[in-house]
């Protein structure tokens, strides 16, 4: 099982192979394992893939921690239907590894329709050219700045709000989405929040900062210094 922290709470969450259907939505699971190890992430280091389910919705989620890091995740990818009486929108719901992502992979999620595209920056700001790279090759399949988001590890020891910041600068200058990512699932901050590697006041703070800037890049203006009629 992994664990997550919770209330400060250890938590459990499921293993294996995963078909669930909520609603108008569906969320599978079609591997599991990872090669980092990140200290934040409980994911084992085993890698295992799962046979795809049947899709019967519409909008899919895939719930992998990291498929791309599976030497199969292209024929992965491959396997996954576009339609089945109706175009098929999937989309990964943690963020897709940039060391493993190539042209070929770019060129499958887009053909699948994938939509809202979240790039992992979990680690520090030197790694800058490999994220603009990663970007660079989702946008020469076709995929826009709008359709893109750059995922942040927040409240951790490991990255301070300080190096988050710098980040988040560079998405500026990219024009690109960001989402600040609590690694323990802290996700309603101004309701509830435990500090662990940051202060309250810096997760409150940046969570404006994140917030302020995605009105920017979807909107081009700040809508709250805007009248609108």
């Amino acid at each position: 099982m992994q664990q997550r922290l919770i209330d400060q709470k250890q938590v459990n969450y499921s293993y294996g192979p995963y078909d669930c259907v909520k609603g108008e939505q569906q969320w599978i699971r079609l591997s599991e394992g990872c090669c980092w190890q990140c200290p934040w992430c409980n994911e084992p280091r085993e890698y295992k893939v799962f046979d795809v389910p049947k899709i019967q919705k519409h909008k899919v989620g895939i719930i992998d921690m990291n498929l791309l890091c599976k030497p199969e995740a292209l024929q992965i990818l491959k396997k996954l239907p576009v339609n089945n009486g109706k175009i098929i929108e999937y989309e990964f719901i943690c963020g897709l590894d940039y060391r493993f992502l190539t042209k070929e992979i770019a060129l499958e999620l887009k053909k699948h329709h994938f939509r809202k595209l979240r790039i992992a920056w979990d680690w520090f700001y030197k790694d800058q050219m490999k994220i603009h790279d990663a970007l660079k090759i989702l946008y020469s399949v076709g995929f826009k700045s709008k359709q893109v988001m750059i995922f942040m590890i927040c409240n951790h020891p490991s990255i301070s709000f300080d190096e988050n910041c710098l980040k988040l600068d560079l998405c500026k200058v990219w024009n690109v989405l960001c989402a600040d990512c609590y690694f323990d699932n802290q996700v309603r901050i101004h309701e509830k929040f435990i500090p662990i590697g940051w202060t309250t006041q810096q997760a409150y703070d940046f969570r404006n900062k994140v917030r302020k800037h995605n009105q920017l890049v979807n909107f081009g203006v700040d809508p709250q210094c805007c009248n609108y009629k």
